[in-house]
């Protein structure tokens, strides 16, 4: 709920279109979301950040390919730790949910750092959790980059957690601003 914000912050056009995420129609109001972006700001191609789910990554491109889009996905089959540690040194990250084993509430609502990186790589090697999040691990809010790309800061004021269960919660945010850099 914070895409909006995260747009301002870099200056870019942001689209947004709800989906029930029903197998097949997601695919729909996917195309739609391309065919309006193509209409209203001229784009040629999508760039994604999945780094191994072919199922994410075959839909895309089957839709872009329709609509005569390029597909650019750099951090295919990257390393997941290499990625995790790259955008923890050039992002501040947080998390905003959590669900697997070994993750708590402590996680949400503060900056992950490469301690946090190691902790999940050893989770990984313990448990055989997906470091990056990708199996739904967690879910994360980038709040801020280099300033070629973040020409703003989100900055989060007000918050709650709400716990499923010791590994299931989420941090709900209810005030939130963008400040200067």
């Amino acid at each position: 709920e914070l895409v909006e914000l995260q747009a301002e912050a870099m200056g870019m056009p942001l689209i947004m279109k709800e989906t029930q995420g029903e197998k097949e129609k997601e695919l729909e109001d996917l195309r739609a979301a391309f065919r309006e972006s193509k209409t209203k700001y001229g784009i040629e191609g999508i760039i994604t950040g999945a780094l191994r789910s072919n199922y994410q990554k075959e839909r895309i491109e089957r839709i872009a390919a329709e609509e005569n889009l390029k597909v650019f996905s750099p951090l295919w089959h990257v390393n997941q730790e290499t990625e995790m540690r790259l955008v923890v040194n050039k992002f501040e990250l947080i998390f905003t949910g959590i669900s697997a084993y070994g993750l708590d509430k402590s996680w949400l609502g503060r900056k992950i750092t490469e301690e946090d990186v190691d902790r999940l790589v050893a989770f990984d090697k313990k448990i055989g959790m997906n470091i990056a999040g990708e199996g739904g691990e967690f879910e994360s809010l980038v709040l801020d980059g280099p300033a070629q790309m973040f020409k703003k800061r989100l900055v989060i004021e007000e918050s709650e957690i709400v716990e499923e269960d010791e590994n299931t919660a989420r941090l709900v945010v209810k005030e939130s601003r963008l400040v200067e850099k």
